[in-house]
């Protein structure tokens, strides 16, 4: 009898399995033969996020040159390396092109094309254009895997779990606001993908509360500007008129940074250094366990720092005032914070030169605004200057920085779930919008279509209405008849939409304590209560503990996204080749 694989997602994520899969299965693999289930309800290769039939407005926030699935000398992993071109190679374009998503979507697919053709006699790939409902089945027999509108189930070998972004239950604030909007006729859009996102009660020239400042509200600004009809002519923006005005605001009251709009030059600085494999096993060991603040970020702030300052007396050594040989041994043996303080202080005599995390991760902390007006124009103006520093070459630090931050990703990966305030950090720094993006911005601005809330932007419901405010700007306030949340759901399992995760908590697979799904970093197989990993199913991508910056990634800088789907995939065909040959 063939041996059966289901994998549920066929986006990217679901693409790089079949691609380590068609890569390691001829070393592997030599079983009776193998029918693959790629369980989606969109096309497989760009799947949800990256489906062809999108805005062509909505832009990747990556470079063209800077997009590849496929593997390269740079990714520590078992299996044999299958390089292919990039995005920008294989689309033609300009390498330094934002592309929109619905080419992205056309190169997921290709990808997947070749992925199947890639895969040996015997191995039949079939796609299931339906969600997946619930998976069963004992740990020592075949599961089986429940599809919406289809009476019998899958059955499987094994189980892959692919899904990508997840939809959610509203939390208690959420169900909250929604509630008071339905009784008072207002709008609230909770967390969503944006392109997926009803906007069609937004009304043109009505101001609209937005809360998030990351990529989810760029690709809001987009809709509902450009995608109204408005067009920018040079660094002006000419409204349509039928834009809503968007009042918007977060945590930090500022947008993610530029993308970093020049190439690296001269050598890398030589990461990991000071969080590595090794630093990571002793934390690992630890009886009591580890906390991220205590002790994994102590290690992440002197990794960053040494990224940073390699860069800077590599590149720009007329900015420092001491030999790299005497820096470097004094930094790595700095005892704490303070005295790595007081080495940088008397080695990088501008402070502008100097590497402070704290200042980057809250630029409003402490600024207060005498008016919303001045407010509007000091943003603009740290808009400004962050677009100038972000692409230009002599703050080339920033893009050490860069490399740091991969770095320390594909190391905090084998630590499990270290909560949300990391992966948002590493977003704001290393995932910000294409510089076109924050000029545009700046566009809307001037022309009043965009104003700027402030730091630690409160939303109150009351007399009938959104209110916001902000201490950035004291005793302003806005109040409005619409709220969206500009982010994405939290993937936690116990409020996933996804009826497949939630029943697969209940019976018995651990959630971390940040709410993600609990995977064994080694190779993605769900574990449960006891630590124990299920030897038939695995689960890969952003909801679980064991998450990565993105499904593809840079070339050439190590992808943990790539070593994951190969150690998953060695493992599924090593468990298929132990497995004895069913007689039908």
């Amino acid at each position: 009898m063939r041996q059966q694989l289901v994998i549920v997602g066929a986006g990217p994520r679901g693409t790089g399995i079949l691609e380590r899969l068609a890569a390691n299965a001829p070393e592997p693999y030599d079983g009776p033969g193998l029918d693959i289930h790629l369980v989606d309800p969109h096309p497989p290769g760009g799947g949800r996020i990256w489906r062809q039939a999108q805005s062509p407005l909505l832009w990747m926030n990556s470079q063209a040159e800077d997009v590849t699935m496929f593997t390269d000398e740079t990714v520590a992993m078992a299996g044999p390396v299958r390089e292919g071109p990039t995005l920008h190679e294989w689309a033609g374009l300009d390498g330094r092109t934002f592309p929109d998503r619905r080419l992205a979507g056309r190169y997921l697919h290709w990808v997947y094309e070749r992925a199947l053709a890639a895969l040996p006699r015997g191995v039949t790939v079939h796609h299931h254009p339906r969600r997946a409902l619930r998976v069963g089945g004992p740990r020592g027999g075949r599961q089986q895997v429940w599809l919406e509108g289809r009476a019998r189930p899958l059955l499987a070998d094994l189980v892959i779990l692919t899904l990508g972004h997840l939809d959610a239950e509203p939390d208690a604030e959420q169900a909250a606001l929604t509630a008071y909007a339905r009784e008072h006729g207002l709008v609230h859009l909770p967390p969503d993908f944006t392109a997926d996102s009803d906007l069609a009660a937004l009304r043109p020239g009505e101001p609209v509360l937005v809360r998030g400042f990351g990529l989810a509200f760029v690709d809001l600004m987009v809709l509902l500007t450009e995608g109204r009809g408005g067009r920018y002519e040079g660094e002006t923006y000419v409204p349509s008129g039928r834009e809503p005005v968007l009042y918007a605001g977060s945590r930090r009251g500022v947008p993610y940074h530029s993308k970093i709009g020049y190439d690296w030059t001269g050598d890398r600085p030589p990461l990991p250094r000071f969080l590595g494999s090794a630093e990571v096993d002793e934390l690992l060991a630890r009886r009591g366990g580890f906390d991220f603040r205590r002790d994994v970020w102590p290690l992440v702030e002197k990794e960053l720092g040494f990224a940073h300052y390699h860069r800077l007396f590599a590149a720009h050594p007329g900015r420092t005032a001491m030999a790299w040989a005497d820096f470097e041994e004094k930094y790595a043996a700095a005892g704490g914070p303070a005295e790595s303080r007081a080495l940088v202080a008397a080695a990088v005599p501008d402070p502008a030169d100097r590497l402070d995390l704290t200042a980057l991760d809250r630029p409003l902390d402490g600024l207060r605004y005498a008016s919303h007006e001045d407010f509007q124009d000091g943003l603009r103006g740290y808009i400004e200057a962050d677009l100038t520093r972000r692409h230009d070459p002599a703050h080339s630090q920033d893009l050490g920085v860069f490399l740091g931050l991969l770095s320390v990703y594909g190391q905090l990966v084998r630590l499990g779930d270290t909560g949300p305030w990391w992966h948002g950090f590493f977003s704001y720094l290393a995932s910000g919008p294409p510089g076109p993006r924050l000029r545009q911005m700046l566009a809307l601005s001037r022309a009043g279509v965009l104003r700027f809330v402030g730091a630690g932007m409160s939303v109150t419901a009351e007399d009938g209405v959104f209110r916001a405010t902000s201490p950035t700007v004291p005793g302003f306030s806005v109040a409005a008849r619409a709220l969206v949340e500009a982010r994405l759901p939290e993937p936690t399992i116990a409020r996933a939409r996804n009826s497949l995760l939630r029943e697969l908590h209940a019976d018995g697979a651990a959630a971390t304590p940040g709410g993600l799904l609990r995977v064994d970093p080694r190779d993605g197989r769900i574990l449960d209560g006891a630590g124990r990993p299920h030897p038939r199913r695995f689960a890969l991508g952003p909801y679980t503990g064991a998450r990565t910056p993105g499904a593809f990634t840079r070339p050439r800088t190590g992808g943990p996204a790539f070593r994951q789907n190969d150690a998953t995939a060695r493992a599924v065909l090593a468990f298929l080749n132990a497995s004895p040959v069913r007689v039908p």
